[in-house]
């Protein structure tokens, strides 16, 4: 199909031969083989389907303008080092719990992944991205459920308006070794560098969502959670890509949201675009190299009964820079059901009143499969009127 149009005005013209109809579809196809696709077709303006309205639009393009710098955030920082050390813990189960608190943010430094298998999976997700379209699209799904899926936007299914966001799922339960040849041929050694990534970040998952409970002070609860987290608890990886983008002011790499399960561990290069809700306004993450910035997703507000904070967050998209990132998202087997842990509710033990309702993975895809793509408010309906 001839991209003339697209690279003129940001949408096809119409072509000799065809129906105006007929031409909408192709834009329509076009746009859905994503955004890596329409950017190295070389358009110059968005596609309509990528324009948000007025309303949602970002208020600034990040660097668009001498002067014009985001508001930026300097997330509490978690040292796993300094955690493991008898007489500093205590100090630090005091950052980590306000930060969950607080912010629902922060960032995790001295983790002990070393630096090469961080560089070699943003390469090799680099490169993923490169490969030609036929190839990534053999891993094109509809499905939210696809255990492994190349696909773009957030829930391109329903999403209103299309996200400047190319990505690749890649489901990592129930084991590595069961998942993995599942997992794209190419590049040749994406497998092998993205599980050895994988076995790693979850080794600090388990590390920092122990601190976490330990801080709550359900350290040793009597529901077993750490135990799963720690032995089956499930795991995603998402690697995504934000291609340079014509008209980074009028579209969102990603729309406000929050994470489904405990935690989200997060690598990014040196690319900014993650901003956080914090006070009412959209903040600037600054990334910080070798670091984890890490984020409290729904299931722990809910088990947390309230106390920590799974909160809104977006990514902006620039006009002269891709960004490449990799979300780790970690929660309880998908099987299991979550509530509020026993030992934070109910008078008679000391707790507070339960906040919210018992939810699990079916009841979320569910709701995702229904809700408009632009919406993102699962948490929203599990909250309890009290």
């Amino acid at each position: 199909m001839a991209i003339v149009g697209l690279a003129k005005n940001g949408g096809l013209l119409q072509q000799h031969g065809k129906s105006r109809g007929a031409v909408d579809d192709d834009a329509a196809d076009y746009c859905l083989k994503g955004v890596r696709h329409l950017s190295d077709a070389g358009i110059t303006r968005l596609p309509g389907r990528y324009v948000l309205p007025a309303s949602e639009r970002p208020d600034r393009s990040i660097g668009a303008a001498a002067g014009d710098t985001p508001a930026r955030v300097k997330l509490p920082v978690v040292d796993l080092a300094r955690l493991r050390v008898p007489t500093e813990r205590a100090a630090v189960l005091s950052t980590l719990y306000t930060a969950c608190r607080d912010y629902g943010f922060f960032q995790v430094v001295n983790h002990g992944v070393d630096s090469e298998a961080i560089a070699g999976m943003l390469d090799v997700a680099a490169r993923f991205f490169e490969l030609p379209f036929p190839e990534r699209a053999r891993h094109m799904s509809p499905d939210v459920r696809a255990p492994v899926r190349y696909g773009t936007s957030f829930n391109q299914a329903n999403d209103a308006v299309l996200c400047w966001r190319d990505f690749l799922k890649l489901s990592c339960a129930p084991t590595l070794r069961d998942v993995v040849p599942s997992w794209p041929d190419s590049p040749a050694d994406l497998r092998e560098v993205a599980a050895a990534y994988a076995e790693a970040n979850r080794r600090v998952f388990v590390d920092v969502v122990e601190a976490a409970l330990e801080a709550l002070g359900i350290g040793d609860s009597e529901d077993g959670v750490m135990e799963e987290l720690a032995t089956a608890g499930s795991q995603m990886m998402t690697v995504n890509c934000y291609p340079a983008c014509p008209q980074p002011e009028l579209t969102l790499g990603m729309p406000p949201h929050s994470d489904f399960g405990f935690l989200t561990l997060v690598l990014q290069d040196e690319v900014e675009g993650l901003q956080v809700m914090h006070g009412g306004e959209w903040l600037t993450v600054d990334p910080v190299p070798g670091s984890f910035v890490v984020n409290v997703g729904d299931h722990f507000e809910i088990y947390s009964n309230g106390r920590y904070k799974s909160v809104l967050h977006r990514v902006r998209v620039n006009s002269t820079r891709p960004r490449i990132s990799v979300a780790s998202f970690h929660s309880v087997g998908v099987e299991r059901v979550v509530g509020p842990a026993a030992e934070l509710i109910g008078e008679e033990r000391g707790g507070e009143p339960r906040r919210y309702m018992d939810t699990d993975f079916a009841t979320f895809l569910a709701y995702l499969a229904s809700a408009e793509g632009k919406h993102k408010n699962f948490l929203q309906s599990r909250r309890l009127v009290t």
